[in-house]
């Protein structure tokens, strides 16, 4: 009966259109007056102690690092560096896009922000050069969530915290999969624009191609200075964070020198929104994780699932079947703060790694960015390339079913993930 209280006051309340995070917080209200304990002190109580956490000051910062690195002119100079390699090709300005994309994924780990970035740039030219629009823009929105699961990742950040996992594992096992995400991608569109015929870019020379290198030189060691700190223990992911973000916004005043001193406070304004909305829901959801763990709601869905949890692979499949409908719905970081604490009793009951679950449950999470209703990261795309919501759909089709066959190795075959963490630990 608690578990029905719980999800009809979560789902009734989103039904009438409350935002999410007051949805969260009035499911808990409404958890804790069915118990017979409700004390409003305690839900202002678990969201300041859900807020204030050391860990969680990471986002603001990497938030923070993808507004300057945009306003710094360091995608830009990614997008050339790749042109230049690949721009050639058959379909070369698709390669871009997700050489690109993976790139940037290494610097900010917000989906939305580098979809943005790479749609406004790379949009323009591909129509011009006579690509397919919509296929192009649904490419682009595929690339875009790679950030979150390649590190550094706001969203492994989030579920780290209401997991209680390790951060820094997370975002180690995220490389290979996310890898493997931009792999698919680029063998997915070499097939699907092999008979576009499209105006192709000419080859340059080798000497170009190095002076397109040296240009993004700055910006390419920024996911290198980032990885490699976290890696070998220099700094914390939340230090991580500062570092990117005092980084981008050196390289942008005083290297590339676009941004400028009178641009920063549009800069940090725009991250400070995006901060409080994500935080915000952060301190609201940890209410509603409290009072699932108080009313042993996991206790009651592991006997609905108890056959299945001795099968850790039908378990798995049974939860990503859940997670990629909620998906369609929700957005990724309210899937993250409303499921986890729900899932990860049966995950650890079921003596699944906690880390693989993590890295299969973002990436389920990011490729319902892509799924409409919502379809962030589709809005976001058709929103600047100016291209109905009903056309993006269609040319991501081919990109999200590549994204979800990985997805689908990745269950079948967890050592892809936990072999190459396991090679990183040490």
């Amino acid at each position: 009966m608690t578990l029905v209280v719980f999800l009809s006051s979560l789902l009734g309340s989103m039904a009438i259109g409350a935002p999410i995070a007051f949805a969260l917080m009035f499911c808990g209200i409404v958890l804790m007056a069915y118990m017979g304990m409700f004390m409003p002190q305690i839900v202002a109580q678990n969201m300041v102690d859900g807020a204030n956490s050391f860990v969680l000051l990471a986002i603001p910062f990497f938030i923070l690092a993808g507004e300057l690195m945009n306003a710094g002119g360091l995608s830009k100079r990614i997008i050339d560096f790749a042109i230049t390699f690949v721009g050639h090709l058959r379909g070369g300005l698709g390669f871009v896009a997700i050489i690109a994309a993976l790139i940037m994924a290494a610097l900010s780990g917000s989906a939305a922000a580098d979809t943005a970035a790479l749609a406004a740039i790379l949009i323009p030219m591909m129509s011009k050069a006579g690509y397919n629009v919509p296929r192009s823009a649904g490419l682009i929105a595929a690339g875009g969530i790679i950030a979150p699961v390649i590190p550094p990742s706001i969203a492994f950040i989030i579920f780290g915290v209401a997991a209680n996992v390790s951060i820094t594992q997370l975002f180690l096992a995220g490389i290979v999969p996310g890898l493997m995400m931009a792999v698919a991608l680029l063998a997915t569109w070499a097939f699907v624009s092999r008979r576009d015929g499209v105006e192709i870019l000419p080859r340059v020379s080798w000497a170009e191609r190095g002076r397109a290198t040296l240009r993004a030189g700055w910006a390419l060691m920024m996911p290198v200075i980032i990885l490699g700190g976290i890696r070998f223990g220099v700094f914390t992911p939340t230090e991580a964070g500062v570092v990117a973000a005092v980084y981008a916004m050196f390289v942008g005043l005083f290297v590339y020198r676009e941004l400028k001193f009178s641009e920063l406070y549009g800069v940090f304004l725009r991250a400070a929104k995006t901060t409080s909305v994500v935080l915000f829901l952060v301190a609201a959801a940890l209410v509603s994780a409290w009072l699932i763990t108080s009313a042993n709601i996991p206790a009651e869905i592991a006997r609905i699932l108890e056959p299945v949890l001795d099968n850790q692979l039908l378990l798995m499949v049974l939860i990503m079947v859940l997670v990629f409908v909620v998906g369609t719905a929700l957005d990724l970081t309210p899937t993250i703060l409303i499921l986890t604490p729900v899932l990860m009793p049966l995950v650890r009951q079921a003596g699944i790694d906690p880390v693989y679950f993590g890295v299969l449950f973002i990436m389920n999470n990011c490729i319902g960015l892509l799924t409409p209703p919502v379809g962030v990261v589709l809005n976001v795309v058709s929103g600047v390339a100016r291209v109905p919501l009903g056309r993006v759909i269609t040319g991501v089709t081919p990109f999200l079913l590549a994204h979800l066959f990985v997805l689908l190795l990745l269950l079948l075959f967890p050592q892809l993930v936990m072999t190459p963490l396991s090679w990183m630990r040490h």
